[in-house]
């Protein structure tokens, strides 16, 4: 007993580490495999004795809120759903009731709050209790209704998502972040609940809407399905669904494993819900499940095979991944030969080694991911060279996990990536130059810095003779070149890939140094830290990467080949010119503060995060309110106005 309970304990410490990292920190430390095998692990072990020790994660909902984001409790708890990973145990929980069975979408659930036909407020999941006030970036995420024609209270709930695709993109836009996301999850996780909704509103966050937990004053003839078509007549996307029977059950359960493979929505599983709403309130509830739903998981087809090596796989931030190469075996329908390891960590975990006999699947049935290693070895050689450039590898140790670095700053792998960056379609957008493309005439010699892209001309032989390449491409690629030649400088400065320095707050540093390159690259740090946007890490990034004088002496030679357009905003003073502005509170004449902030900045004015005494104004539809920025304001006398007293500054 003493064995099974210590046993218990360690579990509890283990999954409890794994939750606060993939709940409050947006990374992983495990793979969700290995994380639902301990869970039922001691989900076993605590029905075999009768024990069920505190904070196990089999009871506690969800995990405690760390952040600065507003907390609130939830008037309902937010219950998570008991799990199954049979379909005959689902035909057996539905019985003779009519059912919906929905995609269970992997991302962040977010409570919605309408009254009077406009969005009041949005709060997360949290730990089921207690969730983070997240209205400002919900209503900047794709596809949510800031107005509905219902006027009584609603309150839904959903699953804000990003699409594969988007994650794709956006995680190639990160670069010099210290590891990219893992998965669009953490990048969801992390994008809603910004304290700047700026980063939220460009990273695409969709709404699904999967309950409707009350609608003031509408009959929804006792049935989920009405409730459903109901939220998408009032403007909601509903998560995908299908109605279904004891009978049906499975062909549809078939049908959605078909989908999930071409499914651009990261999706965990299933949802079974009763439609006779009546039915399933009656049910009740355990401590922890509502018993009028059931999720279903994916039972993971698994594959023993052999680990022949461990790739090294370099990126432009100078991470390098470990990927496992193994005999092709074939999970979910198609074939696989490799699979991420993600970091030095896990693959410590693994102890992996080659020539190892490992089981690996397809995580949610599309991403291959190592189950289990049968041997354990541990026989892998961490390199001490980069395999790209040969310069010297590093392991660093950032919130407890270990990854491989190299240290060489003129490494090709990075410069690769630099130059995929350079040429992106928020860059130059030169179309034909992909990362594979960028490679061979890199590695022909023909790329050495960013100013030989436009002179590729002087290889046209060499081009058109490469396996992909015809004179057509050739030309195409040429034209391109030259169209890309003539640019505006926010493109240009956030084509050189300072790190952290986006497009966004490329924009910004060219409106606040009135578009002077030769000022922006001599500014120092307070001039920078002046501008919205950019704090002491991008100001000293921005001034670590002028003082190498090699990148000044690449950038001029790039302003050789380059014709920088001047934008319309440059011309003339504008009537905010030198006004420097503050936002706060909820807007109601724009869509949102971001869209304020364009309208003052485009009218020469400058939008900043916090009141001093250098601040002309602070926006507040609340002007008496006794919030900190109004305090501050008082105190300095800066005035307050609200939305209207800006619209008739505008207006005179």
């Amino acid at each position: 007993m003493d064995a099974k309970i210590n046993r218990m304990k360690e579990l509890i410490a283990v999954l409890t580490a794994a939750g606060k990292a993939y709940y409050q920190e947006s990374r992983e430390i495990m793979s969700n495999y290995e994380y639902d095998k301990l869970y039922d692990e001691l989900q076993d072990l605590e029905n075999e004795t009768g024990v069920i020790l505190s904070k196990s994660p089999t009871q506690n909902v969800g995990y405690q809120v760390l952040s600065e984001l507003p907390k609130e409790a939830h008037e309902r708890p937010m219950l998570s759903l008991d799990k199954t990973k049979s379909a005959e145990s689902l035909q057996e929980w539905l019985g003779g009731q009519t059912g919906i069975l929905s995609w269970k979408l992997d991302g962040l659930t977010v409570v919605l709050i309408y009254n009077h036909g406009t969005l009041q407020k949005a709060v997360t999941r949290g730990n089921g209790e207690i969730g983070e006030v997240i209205t400002n970036n919900a209503k900047v995420f794709s596809n949510i209704p800031l107005n509905i024609s219902h006027q009584g209270e609603l309150v839904l709930r959903g699953e804000a998502v990003i699409k594969y695709s988007d994650f794709f993109r956006i995680n190639e836009e990160i670069g010099d972040a210290a590891a990219k996301y893992k998965n669009p999850r953490n990048l969801c996780s992390g994008s809603v609940r910004q304290l700047n909704n700026q980063i939220t509103a460009g990273r695409n966050v969709n709404f699904k809407a999967f309950t409707l937990v009350t609608a003031e004053g509408v009959d929804f003839k006792n049935s989920r399905k009405e409730q459903f078509e109901w939220l998408k007549r009032q403007g909601f996307d509903v998560v995908d669904y299908k109605m279904v029977t004891r009978d049906t059950l499975p062909e549809a359960v078939e049908e959605f494993a078909e989908a999930i493979q071409d499914y651009d929505i990261p999706s965990d599983g299933l949802v079974l819900l009763f439609d006779d709403i009546a039915y399933g309130e009656s049910l009740g509830r355990t401590a922890k499940f509502p018993r009028n739903a059931i999720a279903f998981k994916w039972a993971d087809e698994i594959r023993e095979t052999k680990l022949n090596y461990i790739e090294w796989s370099p990126s432009r931030t100078g991470l390098i991944n470990p990927v496992a190469i193994f005999d092709p075996v074939e999970l979910e329908g198609t074939t696989v030969s490799r699979a991420s390891v993600h970091n030095l960590s896990i693959m410590e975990a693994l102890e992996l080694g080659e020539g190892d006999q490992i089981t690996v699947y397809k995580a949610n049935m599309i991403i291959p991911q190592i189950a289990d290693n049968l041997t354990r070895s541990g026989k892998i050689r961490i390199p001490d060279q980069c395999p790209v450039c040969d310069g010297k590898t590093e392991i660093r140790k950032i919130n407890d996990v270990k990854s491989l670095y190299c240290t060489n700053p003129d490494c090709q792998a990075k410069r690769i990536k630099s130059f995929s960056l350079f040429v992106s379609r928020d860059a130059l957008n030169i179309d034909g130059l992909s990362e594979a493309t960028l490679e061979k005439f890199i590695g022909a010699g023909f790329i050495r810095e960013f100013a030989d892209i436009f002179h590729l001309e002087e290889h046209e032989e060499a081009i058109t003779q490469m396996e992909g390449f015809g004179k057509k491409s050739y030309d195409n690629l040429i034209q391109a070149i030259k169209n890309a030649s003539h640019t505006t400088l926010p493109r240009l400065v956030y084509g050189l890939g300072v790190a952290g320095i986006g497009l966004a707050n490329a924009k910004m540093l060219c409106r606040e140094f009135k578009y002077n390159f030769e000022k922006m690259r001599r500014a120092d740090e307070e001039e920078l830290i002046a501008v919205s946007g950019i704090g002491k890490v991008l100001a000293d990034a921005w001034i670590t990467y002028f003082k190498q004088e090699k990148n000044n002496e690449m950038v001029d030679r790039l302003l050789s080949e380059v014709t920088v357009m001047q934008e319309a905003e440059t011309e003339g003073n504008g009537i905010f010119d030198g006004m420097v502005f503050v936002i706060t509170g909820s807007v109601n004449h724009y869509s949102n503060r971001k869209e304020l902030q364009e309208v003052i900045e485009a009218h020469g004015g400058k939008a900043t995060g916090s009141v001093t005494s250098r601040t002309t104004y602070l926006i507040n539809n609340d002007t008496t309110s006794n919030s900190s920025k109004n305090k501050k304001a008082k105190e300095l006398g800066v005035p307050i106005i609200s939305e209207e007293d800006f619209i008739k500054m505008l207006e005179e």
